[in-house]
């Protein structure tokens, strides 16, 4: 029977994931409806980041709730099961990168951004990301994983209770996918922020006019984009940690446990809101949705 504290994580879990679909689903439905924003890499990758997040809610959220001990499979199903939540964190590092990426490009070459950086070959980078999610990701299905461990012996007959820390291997989460594929990512995409930052300071020292404009614009919109990575690493740095605690063997309590998987989760959901207050072209996408078209209009009149 579960416990107290099982119960209010997986409602809290139920809350978030909702909250991750609605907003993300909002998100892609803005982009998507506007056929300027469409067009243009960045929300090619925020789409994409969009995607992630909605597939947080929908498919992470429940496999997270399921591998709490609530499902029975074989060792082999939950390991698969495991993994979806690791390439979802992976593609959404990934989209987080290729924007920080887009962004350099758009500073440091903007003559000749627009020729080399085309909507084609962003989707292409998309492509990309998820697929390179995926193969990391996948890593505990070639081995990785704790398959000989007592708590999951394959019987036929009573499948064991499929539960993450039984079948994934702290060293794979601490070393490979923290470490390696989550903050060696976090740090590239912070230094390109930093150097995105360097380059408009210095040529708003020395340029004027509609050069001076678009470089605000583009600070702008940077500033904006490195809050979201910002509200990425404190959702997801402390699951991350807790993950280093028991791979030292620390005890964490399950509250503890609970409390960063929930944190890592929301940051799924906390997105389209950062969008609405801080990105002006999808802001006025969402009020063209949610609004109806001749009332936009009477308010635009008077």
């Amino acid at each position: 029977m579960a416990s107290k504290v099982e119960l209010v994580y997986t409602v809290l879990e139920v809350l978030i994931a909702v909250a991750c679909c609605l907003g993300n689903l909002l998100v892609i439905w803005a982009v998507w409806k506007c056929g300027a924003m469409r067009r243009q890499p960045t929300f090619c990758f925020i789409v994409s980041l969009a995607v992630a997040d909605f597939l947080v809610g929908a498919v992470a959220i429940p496999v997270a709730v399921l591998v709490n001990g609530w499902v029975r499979t074989s060792v082999h199903g939950c390991v698969v099961l495991c993994s979806l939540v690791i390439v979802l964190t992976q593609a959404s590092v990934h989209s987080l990168l290729a924007i920080a990426l887009d962004r350099f490009l758009r500073v440091y070459i903007p003559l000749r951004y627009r020729k080399l950086v085309t909507a084609k070959r962003s989707w292409g980078v998309v492509g990309g990301c998820w697929i390179t999610a995926c193969l990391l990701g996948s890593v505990p299905l070639l081995g990785w994983s704790l398959h000989t461990s007592q708590n999951t012996t394959i019987n036929s007959t009573h499948p064991p209770t499929c539960k993450f820390m039984d079948v994934m291997s702290m060293s794979y989460m601490v070393f490979f996918n923290f470490l390696g594929c989550i903050l060696l990512p976090m740090l590239c995409t912070a230094a390109l922020y930093a150097y995105i930052f360097h380059l408009i300071r210095r040529r708003l020292q020395s340029w004027n006019g509609e050069s001076s404009a678009f470089y605000q614009r583009e600070r702008s919109l940077a500033c904006s984009l490195l809050f979201v990575l910002v509200l990425f690493a404190l959702c997801w740095l402390p699951i991350h940690l807790i993950n280093i605690a028991i791979y030292a063997n620390k005890d964490v309590h399950e509250t503890v446990l609970y409390t960063g998987i929930l944190l890592s989760h929301a940051n799924s959901a906390v997105n389209p809101v950062v969008y609405t207050f801080k990105v002006p072209r999808i802001k006025k996408a969402y009020r063209d949705i949610c609004m109806p078209s001749w009332l936009v209009a009477d308010r635009e009149h008077h």
